[in-house]
């Protein structure tokens, strides 16, 4: 065999699954089409961390539950950003009211703690800044807020110094059941395995004994990322139950303002700014550093592990909250899996992630010492955010280091200060022509069709 299992998909479950199987002697290897890992994680510096209150489903609700309960040791020995800011399901009507009633009923029903019904008065003393009219709210000390690419990237780079090999830039053709394990064919190789764990999102192959699970229901996530100036910043997370303005706010790692609404299709500038204004108040289209569309999955993920014996487990479907239940299922499945092969621990583990430095959060004395080793931390490329050239290269230069844009936009915050790039974007992808060894016109965004150039201005013989 060439892999005891072979993980398909670089996302933030396979990442999560790959980190959890790296603590066993096992030979394993991920393979992702993508250049880079946790494509599948939307370019926002901050998502949510539930807790299972607003699950209608039990299953669901309990992976969320395990996965809010394990976010502090992961992100603190990974050194990703995390904070339990706490959230406020806002009701605007007695409607709204029954509605929180029964999610309070349902949340105690699960066991979950720190979770209260509030009355008016209480909901403008945790959020003075709020400017809609509210009758109380459903308050939830246990949600919060991550960086969920830094957590994506974190498992990826252990798993990796733990000896996982990632097979980037390899798409999954085919898999196949051999009378003694799998057959994994790919777009450049052919592999044998014990196991396989598919958690590519549809994909269908010869071992699946029916239609891939198709239902995927989602609807228009539409991000403003507003900026430090805002007037009515939210230390909370705040929901929304209002159908005609429903959607919710999340407060950024970088001061800033995430104002989201969820439509059933796409909308424009203004019908968004109206929605995200009935819920954070007015906003000045100064305000607004960004915008952007994304999926809104609203679908429960399936971990079907029934073909266990026959060395297969499928994660199908996706879901909102798929940053915080993928701890949970990488847990669970490397459970399977290394009951099913009979594995061991392996006894020189690194339960740690490489150190790196973010000169903006330095001492003074730390920053002239850094400087002293590396004068690339002396000089500024993203002014917004305070991101080194040394940043930038060790971004590139660590493992499973960045080969596109946005994987030095996901390792660094460049990029995401006010000025979006405007000034420090020709700098980066400068630096990423010269690591990498590449020409400026062959510097990719993030996939193959997405060069930053497509040529000189104009183009010497000699220089």
């Amino acid at each position: 065999m060439d892999y005891d299992v072979l993980v398909l998909g670089g996302g933030i479950i396979g990442s999560a699954l790959a980190y959890e199987l790296s603590k066993y002697n096992l030979n394993i290897a991920l393979i992702e089409k993508d250049y880079d890992i946790a494509d599948d994680v939307a370019m926002v510096n901050t998502d949510i961390v539930y807790d299972g209150t607003e699950c209608k489903d039990g299953l669901m609700a309990k992976l969320e539950m395990m996965g809010n309960n394990m976010m502090e040791e992961l992100t603190s020995k990974f050194n990703v950003p995390f904070i339990r800011t706490g959230s406020l399901v806002i009701a605007e009507d007695d409607e709204s009211i029954k509605t929180i009633e029964d999610i309070y009923l349902r949340a105690k029903r699960r066991g979950i703690d720190n979770v209260n019904i509030i009355h008016e008065n209480e909901v403008y003393k945790i959020e003075p800044n709020l400017n809609t009219a509210v009758k109380g709210a459903l308050y939830s000390e246990n949600v919060g807020i991550i960086s969920p690419y830094d957590l994506a990237i974190a498992y990826a780079e252990v798993a990796f110094d733990n000896g996982v090999i990632f097979r980037l830039e390899e798409e999954v053709l085919d898999i196949q059941k051999l009378a003694t394990g799998l057959k994994v064919t790919t777009s450049k190789n052919k592999f044998t395995c014990r196991v396989v764990v598919n958690t590519i999102p549809k994909d269908f192959y010869q071992i699946d004994n029916e239609k891939p699970y198709d239902k995927e229901e989602s609807k228009i996530l539409t991000y403003m990322l507003l900026d430090n100036e805002y007037k009515n910043y939210f230390s909370n997370i705040v929901f929304s139950l209002n159908e005609g303005s429903k959607g919710y706010s999340l407060p950024t790692f970088g001061g800033g303002l995430i104002a989201a609404s969820i439509t059933n299709n796409v909308i424009d500038f203004n019908t968004t700014l109206n929605i995200v204004s009935e819920l954070v108040g007015d906003v000045d289209s100064e305000n607004i550093k960004t915008m952007y569309h994304s999926r809104y999955y609203k679908d429960n993920i399936i971990i079907d592990d029934s073909d266990i014996g026959k060395g297969y487990v499928k994660v199908i479907g996706r879901s909102y909250a798929a940053v915080t239940i993928a701890p949970a299922i990488g847990k669970l499945i490397c459970e399977s899996i290394t009951n099913s092969l009979k594995s061991t621990i392996k006894k020189n583990f690194v339960d740690k992630r490489r150190d790196f430095y973010k000169f903006k959060e330095l001492s003074l004395e730390e920053k002239d010492e850094i400087i002293k080793l590396d004068k690339r931390y002396g000089k500024m490329v993203c002014i917004c955010n305070q991101i080194t050239e040394g940043e930038i290269v060790d971004s590139i230069r660590r493992p499973l280091g960045a080969r596109t844009i946005e994987g030095i936009k996901r390792r660094t915050g460049a990029t995401f200060g006010n000025c979006q790039g405007a000034h420090c974007l020709s700098k980066i992808v400068k630096i990423l022509s010269s690591e990498t060894d590449k020409k400026l016109t062959d510097i990719l965004k993030d996939s193959k069709s997405s060069k930053m150039l497509l040529g000189r201005i104009k183009e010497f013989k000699e220089m």
